[in-house]
């Protein structure tokens, strides 16, 4: 039976914002858990076979930048105006912007697939590849591309179900293909002994998988937002809004890509051993930021809503919830993994003691910094859902970009392998600097509250 939109109007408007937050985070967070799990399990399995091959996970995590740029992008901005114009009750615009934004999302994910399979050598040594890693990088990256079409257009059904609030089904499309993925990668590495392709085979057949069971959700009308070709806008204005409102996501992500390409070339001068330290222990800071990502998304669109019904006083209870829940869960895995910094890593890789080395030192150096990054991330979050692309583009840049490349660039001259691992570190907390004077504002001008 198709979801009845009036009842889920009233939920975001009347319920409890923490169970509110809470009902939609916790799924959320329960997906974002599982997909990095699975991207974490790629590393450790592909460390097995050895350094080299551990650090082309990290190059080719780049090129996957990208891909997210172009998917996540659109579904970001589909789903800051999907929430909006449900709030305010405006069913078919909203479907309008999730069927236009699905349609973009297939079109760039194939092009991304043809340009990067016509050029595969070149792009992963731009991407930060030795000569040792090459090999690797490009066995592992030629199937994440075949897989692009697939993983833009799976963003965008994802995230038109979060929208929506329904981010329990959201859950179950991606966790059923992350689970699938962990299971599949020693079967295809070691089983059919395909090497570091078996992991992007089980990466791609897991993507393929998740894609048929979000679309079926869809199908069987367990959504509002009907997947229809008439719906489809012609106007290329709709089409620029939507790049306009997840602008803030795609510049993210592409300088995700950018500050990885830089940091494995900075890394690369100290060896292979450094470029593999950093490509670990980045994927377990991302296991906490994507944790905290989930619990903003199960924020936006309550956020979303909220604001285009317009109460302004349940956006800011929101807000402020989340970022409480955000930083005690911050501050909490910053403990754990400082006291545990050489087991974790060492789990990863085994017994080679210098990247152990290089990769505790660097995870230490991301714990000093942890508690801070759910505010920032959430500041971000809250322009980006209610409308305010520029300011959030601003902010989404700071992180991997504004702070992060001057960092990464003078750093590493100074303190040379120092300066390549604190340099992530050192833009979160610059970020969470910025980010402050941005929510007060936010607060005083646009929710017309003054901060307490």
């Amino acid at each position: 039976m198709k979801i009845d939109s009036n009842t889920q109007f009233k939920r975001m408007l009347e319920t409890n914002i923490p169970k509110l937050i809470t009902s939609l985070a916790v799924p959320t967070v329960i997906s974002q858990m599982i997909t990095t799990a699975y991207n974490t399990a790629d590393t450790y399995f592909v460390a097995q076979i050895g350094t080299s091959a551990a650090a082309a996970v990290g190059v080719v995590f780049s090129l996957m930048s990208i891909i997210q740029a172009a998917g996540f992008g659109l579904a970001m901005g589909a789903n800051s105006l999907i929430s909006r114009y449900l709030g305010a009750k405006e069913d078919e615009k909203a479907s309008k912007y999730g069927n236009s934004a699905l349609l973009a999302a297939i079109l760039f994910g194939f092009i991304l697939m043809g340009g990067g399979l016509s050029s595969l050598k070149g792009l992963m040594r731009i991407l930060g590849s030795t000569e040792t890693i090459l090999p690797y990088s490009c066995e592992y990256g030629k199937y994440i591309l075949i897989g692009a079409p697939l993983m833009c257009s799976e963003f965008v059904l994802n995230n038109i179900l979060r929208s929506e609030g329904e981010a329990v089904l959201a859950m179950w499309g991606l966790s059923a293909g992350g689970i699938l993925n962990m299971l599949l990668d020693p079967l295809f590495i070691s089983g059919f002994h395909m090497g570091i392709g078996g992991a992007a085979v089980a990466t791609l057949v897991s993507q393929t998988v998740s894609f048929f069971i979000l679309i079926s959700f869809f199908i069987r009308k367990k959504s509002i937002i009907p997947i229809r070709i008439r719906d489809v806008s012609r106007d290329p204005a709709d089409y620029f809004l939507i790049v306009k409102m997840g602008f803030p996501t795609i510049c993210r992500q592409m300088l995700g890509s950018l500050s990885s390409v830089l940091m494995n070339v900075q890394a690369a001068a100290f060896g292979d051993a450094a470029v593999a330290a950093v490509t670990i222990s980045n994927k377990i800071y991302m296991f906490v930021r994507n944790i905290v990502i989930g619990i903003g998304q199960g924020f936006q669109p309550v956020a979303g809503y909220n604001y285009g019904a317009k109460n302004n006083k349940r956006v800011r209870e929101a807000f402020l919830f989340t970022c409480k829940a955000g930083t005690a869960l911050c501050s909490l895995a910053a403990v754990f993994l400082a006291v545990y910094a050489s087991s974790v890593i060492t789990w990863f890789i085994g017994t080679d003691a210098e990247v152990v080395r290089i990769g505790s030192r660097a995870l230490l150096f991301a714990c000093g910094v942890m508690p801070f990054m759910a505010y920032s991330t959430y500041v971000n979050q809250m322009y980006q859902c209610l409308g305010f692309s520029k300011q959030a583009t601003f902010l989404a840049s700071c992180r991997q970009g504004i702070c992060f490349v001057p960092l990464i660039l003078i750093l590493p001259v100074l303190f040379h392998l120092n300066g390549v691992i604190m340099s992530q570190p050192a833009s979160d907390f610059f970020t969470f600097v910025i980010s402050v004077p941005f929510q007060i504002t936010f607060f005083k001008f646009h929710l017309k509250i003054r901060s307490e």
